[in-house]
């Protein structure tokens, strides 16, 4: 007789495994901003969530993927926010007016959130070599699936994958300069005319160029 899986033991599993994943990144974030990126490592981290270096590994493959992970969750979203366009629109209107909409609600993923624990983890992220330097492995995993995006509307890949690394490094850069200005004492919304002014100058200077490339789709 074959054996079948009871969806319900699969949703428990998942949802643990969820739950741990979780815990294991919450805890080394803690100790991380309590001591430093650096001084803490990972046995200590291990040791503080009651676990297992090799646990730990099985969810993080490095020290630094406990910072980034969450990352993750946004890998997908400038391809999915192409597929998703408006029929008029351009893959550098959706994404501008994507950021845009993200600065009015301060979300943290554009750098204009000035909540204490964003500071702190931006700040952690920006002071640490191993940690930009790990970042880009999310990035070209964006830029991978941006550009797939594109080729999907007949691209040629060349094309496909110039267009990705410019709309992702725009994404980025702009987070980057929001995070400095409030680094360096500005509010959120003192900083905000400025981050939208930045923002639409930096989504301006890619539809120069790209709008001849990448098509505006009709219905």
């Amino acid at each position: 007789m074959e054996k079948t899986t009871d969806p319900r033991t699969t949703g428990l599993r998942e949802s643990k495994k969820l739950r741990t994943r979780h815990h294991l990144a919450a805890t080394a974030l803690e100790l991380f901003l309590e001591r430093g990126f650096d001084a803490v490592s990972v046995a200590d981290v291990a040791a503080a969530a009651e676990v297992s270096k090799p646990t730990l590994f099985r969810y993080f493959p490095t020290k630094e993927d406990l910072v980034l992970d969450r990352f993750a969750d946004h890998q997908d979203e400038a391809a999915r926010l192409v597929r998703d366009r408006e029929s008029d629109q351009s893959p550098v209107g959706a994404l501008r007016a994507h950021f845009l909409a993200a600065l009015a609600k301060r979300d943290p993923i554009t750098g204009l959130c000035d909540h204490p624990t964003v500071l702190a983890f931006q700040g952690l992220l920006y002071a640490t070599g191993s940690l930009e330097s790990r970042l880009g492995h999310y990035t070209a995993r964006e830029v991978e699936l941006l550009a797939a995006a594109l080729e999907e509307e007949r691209v040629a890949p060349l094309a496909a994958r110039l267009a990705a690394q410019h709309l992702v490094t725009v994404r980025h850069e702009l987070g980057r300069e929001n995070h400095h200005r409030l680094a360096a004492g500005q509010s959120a919304d003192a900083a905000y005319p400025t981050a939208v002014a930045d923002a639409e100058q930096a989504f301006a200077m890619l539809a120069d160029g790209l709008d001849r490339t990448l098509s505006i789709r009709r219905s």
